[in-house]
């Protein structure tokens, strides 16, 4: 993901005295080594199959580092993230706004890193003005008849999917947006087929894993310059993604019941603002979905956080 990497070029050169040509890209567009280079866990650790080496890499555990960020480091203990432990250096920083795994490996981050040095509530940031107040809302939807019956004929797995798709979101979708008409609102979900629908009917632009670079940064821009007032995004906009001025999310669908996932998601309008940020999420009413989205929202309940249920 270069956008990531370009978002930590302008953070350095934002807010320290670090100048541009001191600092490297290592990217499939270009591969620079300066005093500080940035790079992504995913280029670290790209290979053409499983039986070939990591050649990026090795050139990366052939230097001598003072200092090495692991930014999202929740990420870290997945096997093909691990690897990246290798490099060595002086030094080791890992940052995250949500330690919480599924798979039960947040202590793993410790091992690998060092131990934790510094950990404060969301709550206490939003009090400080680190982060914007927010408002979070689960409207639980019913099932189209012909959903319905397709959910109760489907096995477990797909039942999940079934309701996640639920075609019923897009009217409440719709009367969100227009509930939100001069916000900076993002709707996000997990299957492509049903964010091209969606994107389709509210005639606003779609970002997923398949949208070029290029145009991907130029979306983000002309969201960020307020030239676009609604995105749709699928998972690509979990991590790292600074859209600052967005204060609207609507999650339509996720990745079962990951905690981690719903916090990343709610963390993308928690730059501080003017505006309230409100961030709904729409499950469909006495589903897998409904129950999964109970485990999603447990770790931010821990930090402080309520969900108002409502029905539609």
């Amino acid at each position: 993901n270069n956008v990531s990497v370009h978002q930590w070029r302008d953070e350095l050169l934002a807010k320290t005295s670090v100048t541009a040509d001191q600092i490297g890209e290592y990217t499939g567009a270009q591969k620079e080594f300066k005093p500080i280079t940035i790079t992504t866990y995913q280029m670290l650790t790209h290979r053409r199959n499983k039986n070939e080496p990591l050649h990026h890499l090795q050139i990366f555990t052939a230097h001598n580092w003072g200092l090495i960020v692991y930014d999202e480091v929740h990420l870290l203990p997945a096997p093909v993230f691990r690897a990246t432990t290798e490099i060595q250096a002086k030094r080791r920083l890992g940052l995250t706004a949500t330690l919480v795994r599924e798979d039960g490996k947040e202590e793993d981050v410790f091992a690998l890193i060092g131990p934790k040095r510094y950990d404060v509530p969301w709550k206490v940031l939003e009090t400080r003005g680190y982060i914007a107040e927010a408002y979070c809302t689960e409207y639980r939807i019913p099932l189209t008849p012909e959903t319905e019956l397709d959910y109760a004929h489907a096995d477990k797995r797909n039942k999940f999917r079934i309701a996640a798709e639920n075609p019923a979101k897009t009217a409440l979708v719709e009367e969100l947006i227009s509930n939100h008409c001069d916000d900076n609102i993002l709707v996000i979900g997990q299957y492509i087929d049903q964010l091209e629908r969606i994107a389709k009917d509210l005639d606003v632009p779609l970002i997923t894993g398949k949208t070029k670079q290029a145009e991907r940064e130029q979306l983000y821009h002309a969201f960020k310059t307020e030239q676009i007032k609604t995105l749709v995004v699928s998972k690509v906009a979990n991590f790292a993604v600074d859209l600052p001025d967005a204060n609207v999310m609507i999650q339509i669908s996720g990745t079962f019941g990951s905690r981690q996932e719903e916090a990343q998601r709610l963390g993308r309008i928690l730059r501080p603002k003017q505006k309230r940020s409100h961030f709904y999420t729409i499950v469909s009413k006495g589903t897998t979905e409904q129950d999964f989205g109970i485990n999603r929202q447990l770790f931010l309940v821990e930090q402080g956080y309520r969900y108002q249920i409502r029905y539609y």
